[in-house]
């Protein structure tokens, strides 16, 4: 699988949907834990809806929104509407095989966000 490629996002306007909250999950157990990297720092997440900055003479691009998973705590100004930027954001790709039935998708990451200059 393709993991961790540098992703260029200089050409999107990125704005958060859900601001950023601690990223858990369900251990075996059932207990809701938060998500830590192989050192133990705390995972974040964050919405954003992604979209194409316009270009002269091109119509608009739609945009989607996708979850980003930070690997560092987002400052208390990265709120819901922030246009904000990715530091260093990368992209993977997955894929998953539930009861006979093939599911992938991308899994983006960054080192941390910031609001847009």
């Amino acid at each position: 699988m393709l993991r961790n490629i540098p992703v260029v996002m200089s050409h999107y306007k990125m704005q958060v949907t859900e601001e950023p909250v601690v990223k858990t999950r369900e251990n075996e157990t059932g207990e809701i834990v938060p998500v830590t990297d192989w050192q133990g720092a705390q995972q974040f997440v964050v919405s954003l809806f992604v979209k194409a900055r316009p270009q002269e003479g091109q119509r608009p691009g739609k945009g989607e929104e996708i979850r980003v998973t930070l690997e560092t705590a987002p400052d208390d100004d990265v709120t819901d509407g922030a246009v904000v930027e990715l530091h260093n954001p990368r992209v993977s790709h997955w894929e998953n095989d539930i009861n006979g039935r093939k599911m992938s998708g991308l899994s983006w990451k960054a080192t941390g966000i910031k609001r847009a200059a």
